[in-house]
């Protein structure tokens, strides 16, 4: 047994040389790689700790220091911003907050005009189809519509326009299922006749965020999304706000609200009214102060014919001038036109 090791050991004797040898070798490669990427990475600190006379010398690498510097006080700038803003975010559920009630008793009156600001240049669509107005805010069968439908198919889903929080999700009388969600800008949006939930009351909402399935809830003809823009309870044109198309842009970042925006029986739910949009407080002060249009009673007038001439309504009419509407109309009567 010993003399057949002997006699395998002479045989494979330069093989096993010869194994040992790039065993050797790799190992020593290893070993220098490694050394290699120590030196590499410890040589700039030790020449920046040494502030040598030739780092000193050398302004592309001083360049190369501030900039990483400055981008990363930059970095903790922003962080720090960010933070701060989050800490002075408003808590919109700090006042008023019914998650009970659509609609709220807030015990004061509002000052017009009413300023309205928003963050961003577009919203979020409340639908994922084409936007069909069917009817809008304004006077519509002898009552005030105070919002806009858009049509749909019961089941579509609907979502926020805004970021906010969820402030009712419930039954209401008429509106049938409803959400609506308050907004860090004080408007609340309401979406009404829904076939389904797909929030709950305090639940923060981001813009296109989900709020659950269009229908025929309460007292709708039809499937359609009832919405309605409201600020401390007054509710306001939507359209005055908000262009109803493909491009979802709102009209102005900053805009000037006036009680006429918020009066329905000054507009007709079967047409669009004409826009005059205040984006500074300079132009709204200046359409305050012009004298009120007047309009004189002819032959053959009507207050229907009145009305339509001056894309105005019955309602609207006869609220500016104290009047009824089976009240006589006299030839050169002067009436307010609004």
């Amino acid at each position: 047994m010993f003399c057949a090791f002997n006699r395998f050991f002479y045989y494979f004797r330069p093989l096993i040389f010869f194994i040992k040898i790039n065993a050797l070798r790799e190992l020593i490669c290893n070993f220098m790689k490694t050394l290699f990427s120590l030196l590499v990475f410890c040589i700039p600190f030790i020449i920046i700790g040494q502030n040598s006379p030739s780092v000193n010398s050398d302004p592309k690498l001083l360049n190369l220091i501030e900039e990483y510097s400055t981008i990363v006080n930059e970095d903790d700038n922003n962080i720090f911003s960010a933070a701060t803003k989050k800490e002075n975010v408003v808590d919109i559920t700090a006042e008023f907050w019914d998650t009970d009630h659509v609609k709220i008793d807030y015990n004061q009156d509002v000052q017009f005009p009413i300023n309205i600001q928003f963050k961003d240049s577009a919203y979020a669509s409340p639908i994922s189809r084409n936007k069909v107005v069917t009817s809008r805010y304004g006077w519509r069968k002898g009552r005030p519509h105070k919002g806009i439908d858009i049509d749909l198919i019961t089941g579509d889903s609907l979502f926020a326009m805004f970021d906010g929080v969820v402030r009712i999700a419930d039954y209401s009388s008429g509106h049938g299922r409803t959400v609506v969600v308050r907004h860090f800008n004080g408007l609340e949006t309401l979406y009404a006749h829904l076939s389904r939930y797909g929030v709950k009351e305090n639940d923060t909402v981001f813009a296109g965020s989900y709020l659950g399935k269009g229908g025929t809830s309460g007292n709708a003809r039809g499937s359609h999304l009832h919405l309605e823009m409201n600020y401390k309870g007054v509710a306001v044109n939507p359209e005055y706000l908000l262009n109803f198309n493909d491009e979802n842009k709102i009209r102005s970042q900053e805009i000037w609200i006036t009680k006429a925006w918020t009066r329905p029986e000054l507009h007709n739910s079967k047409r669009q009214s004409k826009l005059e949009l205040f984006s500074t407080e300079e132009e709204v002060i200046a359409d305050l102060n012009k004298p009120a249009r007047m309009y004189i009673v002819k032959k053959g007038d009507t207050l229907s014919r009145i009305s339509s001439r001056n894309n105005t309504t019955i309602a609207a009419i006869c609220s500016s001038n104290n009047m009824r509407r089976n009240s006589t109309l006299r030839i050169g009567q002067k009436l307010i036109i609004e």
